[in-house]
């Protein structure tokens, strides 16, 4: 009789761990959520974060409320969604390499491991000039910076965003100087740009992308070592192409949900992410259209994308003094 009970409840048990994962990966949620986007909209974390929780509301069966939150480069919609209660209704997103940076910064206490990434995509940086400005090539740009230190103005979206850290990897590889101007986010400083506010920026492709189909911002080349083909434009150079041996990690954007959630959230949104959002159309005709790389990554191999960029990206900010503290006393290594 004993021995029967005690194969019971074995039984009962295996039973039990069977269910529970699947238990898990179940999470309903009973209210809508709340997603930080802690820049202004239209921008390249807008813009992928709507495309993304539109697929995450199929999935989840629940509203995702975006709520814009900009200011302080993405340090204050990042705060608020750190310090909101942790019960998996408030999510934040972005740039990864953002989010890495704002310790060193002294902006938010927190670091990239205090979060679960789920990537969606890897933008790519472009110098696009208004078109009123004399400059028909990067070569004929730079070359203009070096004679002119300090004169030509960048249109950015502020210190931690995607055009400030294209412009610290120039800075690094040919010694130029700039005149930065901020704006809340990537879309006010492309349109800053067009409107002749700026003589530039280096936001990102899928920000400035309409208005290089449209001839009203000229792309100069990609800050990277790979050109990108545009829909309805054509191949733009990398700036590799003038600046030999000039590289830059992938920047990768995604959403972000805060450790110390319930186990059941992250394990929802892992097979979520693994089962729908790595194969939405929705997402990958965002890529497509917008110049982004349509790449769909979570957990540990998230991380390990994403760390090559987050220590460029400190390393150039602290040695353009813009940090509180060196990034290796926050537990990042130089590169």
């Amino acid at each position: 009789m004993q021995k029967r009970f005690f194969l019971h409840a074995i039984a009962a048990t295996l039973a039990l761990g069977a269910v529970l994962p699947a238990a898990a990966q179940n999470w309903k949620p009973t209210r809508p959520i709340n997603l930080i986007v802690p820049w202004a909209a239209g921008g390249s974390t807008d813009q992928v974060t709507r495309v993304t929780a539109a697929e995450l509301e199929k999935a989840l069966g629940q509203t995702i409320v975006i709520v814009n939150q900009p200011g302080a480069s993405g340090a204050i919609g990042t705060k608020s969604a750190m310090d909101a209660a942790k019960d998996g209704y408030t999510w934040t997103a972005g740039a990864a390499q953002d989010l890495g940076a704002y310790q060193a910064l002294g902006s938010v206490n927190t670091s990239i491991k205090d979060w679960h990434l789920f990537l969606n995509v890897a933008n790519i940086q472009v110098i696009g000039v208004n078109p009123q400005r004399p400059w028909q090539n990067a070569r004929q740009l730079l070359d203009d910076m070096k004679a002119k230190p300090g004169q030509i103005s960048v249109a950015t979206a502020g210190v931690t965003s995607a055009a400030h850290a294209a412009m610290d990897q120039i800075v690094k590889a040919t010694g130029v100087k700039y005149k930065e101007v901020s704006y809340d986010g990537g879309n006010p400083a492309v349109v800053a740009t067009v409107a002749g506010e700026a003589d530039l920026t280096t936001q990102l492709a899928v920000e400035q992308a309409d208005m290089i189909r449209g001839k009203r911002l000229r792309p100069l080349a990609t800050v990277s070592d790979k050109p990108l083909e545009l829909e309805g434009y054509g191949t733009i150079p990398p700036l590799s192409a003038t600046i030999p041996g000039f590289t830059a990690p992938a920047n990768y954007f995604g959403i972000f949900i805060p450790k110390g959630v319930p186990d059941d959230v992250v394990k929802t949104v892992e097979r979520i992410w693994a089962q729908n959002i790595v194969k939405s159309e929705a997402l990958r005709k965002y890529a497509t259209s917008r110049g982004a790389l349509m790449n769909p990554l979570h957990g540990e191999e998230a991380q390990q994308a994403v760390w090559p960029a987050v220590q460029t990206n400190v390393w150039n900010l602290h040695a353009s003094g813009k940090t509180k503290v060196a990034p290796d006393t926050v537990g990042i290594p130089k590169p």
